[in-house]
């Protein structure tokens, strides 16, 4: 990953890029802090013991400024929105009726419901795209926070149970509460994921050693293999199977516009405040003691965070069912873009995780017409690769 050049000269310093313009004068605070912190505890005083003023060692820390590209940010995010309107009406025009450009003008401009192709647009297709967009969305922001939270480049909303905890809380409600309005499920399912992720969390801090990035993963994976045999076992019992076949293979095509109305207020708000709180992210990417030295609240920081998680997974979920590692891949590909700035890396990977899922839903409609694939299995196709690929690297960067 190509870095931002210190003006091509050794002699840079914060000043200059504080001059420059108050984003790259918060870049440079929290960069300098950071090198600071870490220098100072590395530098002995002449009492033997770790000195507090790096000046006492008769040399100064090196400083340079945060990775961040707010240009690269800015044409990724109006790129982004250019393809995913592009997307959008590709994704209208394509299914197994075969409509017209024009007729997906009129359908959307000068809707007449007695064209049946317009009903097809209006009721099956529209729904089926906006919540394509928004469940990518939910799920790579959710990965996002998650990642810059806990400093973990394997956190994702499928690999850390929180996915299978809201899919097991569906199948209880299948079972038990048949008819359940979806209002009350979206809720449930928000349970569920809270349910998975601290369960997941508590077996990891039991360990010796505490949390690392590879014991909560292997936590995930069991718990998620556990909810998921547990799921299937109700469906079995209970003669579900049919109503959690969707849920399991994870797709966008059965998404109405009633599901839609009570996802959106829901996923909106959480996307609204994860921007708002994107700089304390930032923050906590950096650590726990360099994120209180900037004046953090750090375990309130972490709880909104936990709560925006909560709600963007357990509502993607809810939706389309278990699609993985969307949280995974798009956070990456943004910091490759666009740095490790999470006031650039949360809208960036909203956009991107909208656009994957909407041309994932495409290519599952393409691969065995008039048949479709489940969105969650073209995915994984890229995302299985990706993950063992992460899991291989020494050194990660967040």
């Amino acid at each position: 990953m190509s870095t931002r050049s210190n003006k091509g000269e050794a002699g840079y310093s914060p000043a200059d890029a504080s001059a420059s313009s108050p984003s790259a004068s918060i870049s440079s605070a929290l960069s300098s802090a950071q090198l600071s912190s870490s220098y100072s505890s590395s530098v002995p005083s002449e009492s033997g013991s770790p000195s507090s003023d790096p000046s006492n060692s008769g040399s100064t820390p090196p400083s340079a400024p945060i990775k961040s590209r707010p240009v690269t940010g800015a044409l990724v995010l109006i790129g982004g929105l250019v393809a995913l309107v592009l997307g959008l009406f590709l994704s209208v025009n394509l299914g197994a009726a075969d409509i017209s450009f024009r007729v997906v003008w009129e359908a959307i401009f000068q809707f007449d419901p007695k064209v049946t192709d317009h009903q097809i647009i209006r009721e099956l297709r529209l729904p089926r795209i906006l919540g394509g967009a928004m469940v990518g969305a939910s799920f790579a922001v959710a990965g996002a926070i998650m990642q810059g939270m806990t400093r973990n480049p394997l956190a994702d909303s499928g690999l850390l149970g929180i996915n299978s905890g809201a899919g097991f809380m569906l199948a209880i409600c299948f079972a038990f509460f048949p008819g359940m309005p979806f209002m009350t499920l979206i809720l449930f399912s928000f349970l569920g994921a809270a349910l998975g992720a601290g369960i997941v969390y508590g077996i990891g801090s039991m360990a010796k050693g505490g949390l690392s990035s590879v014991r909560l993963v292997l936590a995930g994976a069991a718990l998620s293999a556990l909810l998921s045999a547990l799921s299937e076992g109700v469906a079995l019992y209970f003669q579900i199977g049919q109503d959690l076949a969707f849920w399991y293979a994870g797709g966008v095509a059965g998404t109405r516009w009633d599901q839609l109305q009570v996802m959106a207020p829901w996923v909106g708000a959480a996307l609204i405040v994860a921007i708002i709180i994107s700089r304390s992210v930032t923050l906590l990417s950096l650590g726990e003691d360099i994120a209180r030295g900037l004046g953090q609240r750090t375990q309130l920081v972490r709880a909104i965070c936990a709560i925006v998680v909560l709600i963007l997974a357990g509502s993607a979920v809810s939706v389309v069912g278990a699609v993985g590692f969307v949280g995974l891949i798009i956070p990456h590909l943004t910091r490759k873009l666009v740095g490790v700035d999470y006031r650039w890396i949360i809208p960036c990977s909203a956009v991107l995780g909208a656009l994957l899922v909407i041309f994932a839903d495409i290519g599952a409609r393409m691969v065995n017409p008039p048949e479709e694939t489940p969105v969650g299995a073209i995915i994984a196709l890229i995302g299985v690769p990706f993950f063992l690929y992460l899991a291989r690297k020494e050194r990660r960067e967040l």
